[in-house]
């Protein structure tokens, strides 16, 4: 009976998974994350680590039963007495049910051993329960379980409660928190104190706020950045910390501030495109960046348009040369625009290569052309002409303008409100047709990568 029920644990904690290199990965930046005082379920996990830590492979080999068993048992002994029957398999069941499947619990049950031992009525679902006030309901759970088992300990419980009342006083929208705390869990564990010297250091790059928000809800990762080498040089004072992992993340991130500073931007302006598109900060210089300046030159556009390009739309950098921006420029070069036409279009109309051929591009420019009767060159002119609505403007302003026999150019009949419209080609004080893209256009989204 013994012999089954190590079977069993073993089976449990050991599961089969493709994710290996996952489990040392995370357990260190967990440590490294982790900056509030702990309680003691948490202490005998960081006991359990830093036994497998001090054998040949390190946390590496904490996935590896024949390795790290012994250890298990040696650092959570009442794990053998536990009834197969009335507690493991439900725990098993109850784990999946909330979205865990068997390959990644080895995720959960390895790097928080103490659940284990917890009731799942009076104990993980009152914890879990407290999470779905972000949004992370039923399946959701099971994936911020995986990512950052510790969200059910007491430790990190009090610490949540604690960091939605610290960005609740900054005023960051509850919502962008509750995006960034879903996808990058490990936030739960940087303190207040901490958090507040790196909010500060957004401060000092004028993203507080809704801006804020937007770096939370998606570059989360970015909070837990060490705050005296958030903009200071001096990183190379401290990489001989122990916490190496993340010396090397500010490095990476102080290169690319530096990048965007060496093509023009002043620090203001390097705070605005954090706000607006932080995947920025996490892309490769060499790979992402400077081959998206090298593609920006092949079509036309010289170093001196590249910073207002970049500032009108960054999310050029993040945008996918074959699957996006190549073959967007290809469709415009096939229908009649000229590579120095691309250019000059991208330089006074920086979203254009962001529009999808066949949601914008296509239907607009066959309407021009088919419908309109203009020639594609007149986009030249006003490459705006993408941003706007075709069904609830383009379509209808044209359709105006043909029954009183108006011709006039796409910037004329586009760039005035309705009311501006109507006083200059219908004498009246408001125009009668259908239109609600009164506002200024906007961009389009990020580009798939």
């Amino acid at each position: 009976m013994f012999g089954l029920q190590v079977q069993f644990v073993k089976q449990m904690f050991f599961s089969e998974g493709d994710d290996e290199g996952f489990l040392g990965k995370n357990a260190r930046r967990m440590m490294m994350h982790l900056s509030i005082p702990i309680d003691e379920d948490l202490q005998q996990t960081l006991s359990f680590f830093e036994k497998i830590e001090a054998r040949r492979g390190g946390l590496d080999i904490l996935c590896s039963k024949d390795a790290s068993f012994g250890y298990l048992v040696e650092s959570f002994p009442r794990l053998l007495l536990l009834s197969v029957e009335s507690h493991l398999k439900p725990m098993m069941k109850f784990l999946e049910d909330i979205g865990v499947q068997r390959g990644s619990m080895r995720n959960v049950l390895l790097l928080y051993p103490p659940i284990i031992f917890y009731d799942i009525e009076k104990d993980i679902k009152p914890r879990l329960l407290a999470f779905e006030k972000i949004g992370a309901a039923d399946k959701g759970l099971g994936r911020m379980l995986v990512k950052y088992p510790w969200i059910i300990s007491t430790s990190i419980q009090e610490n949540y409660e604690e960091i939605l009342s610290f960005f609740y006083r900054e005023k960051v929208p509850k919502s962008s928190v509750d995006s960034g705390i879903k996808s990058w869990p490990h936030l739960l564990g940087c303190s207040t104190s901490k958090l507040k010297l790196i909010v500060e250091q957004f401060g000092e790059l004028d993203v507080r706020n809704k801006k804020l928000g937007q770096v939370i809800a998606t570059s989360p990762q970015l909070l837990l950045q060490k705050p005296n080498e958030f903009l200071e040089v001096g990183f190379l004072l401290w990489t001989v910390c122990w916490m190496t992992g993340i010396a090397s993340r500010l490095h990476y991130y102080l290169q690319v501030v530096s990048f965007l500073e060496e093509l023009g931007f002043d620090r203001e302006t390097v705070g605005r495109i954090l706000g607006r598109c932080p995947e920025i900060f996490a892309a490769n210089i060499e790979k992402t960046l400077k081959k998206k300046l090298e593609f920006l030159a092949s079509i036309g556009i010289s170093k001196d348009h590249l910073p207002r390009v970049i500032r009108k739309y960054p999310e050029l950098f993040v945008s996918d040369i074959n699957r996006t921006l190549l073959p967007r420029t290809k469709y415009l070069r096939k229908t009649g625009f000229s590579k120095r036409d691309i250019a000059f279009m991208i330089r006074r109309f920086s979203p254009l290569l962001g529009y999808s051929v066949e949601e914008v591009l296509r239907p607009k420019l066959e309407f021009l052309v088919k419908t309109m009767e203009k020639p594609v060159k007149e986009v030249v002119d006003y490459p705006r002409y993408f941003s706007y609505s075709l069904e609830k403007k383009i379509k209808p302003r044209f359709w105006v303008l043909k029954v009183r026999n108006v011709d006039c150019s796409l910037k004329d009949m586009l760039a005035k409100n309705d009311e501006e419209f109507a006083a200059e080609f219908m004498d009246v004080g408001r125009m009668p047709v259908p239109s609600s893209h009164t506002s200024p256009p906007t961009s389009p989204p990020i580009s798939p990568h």
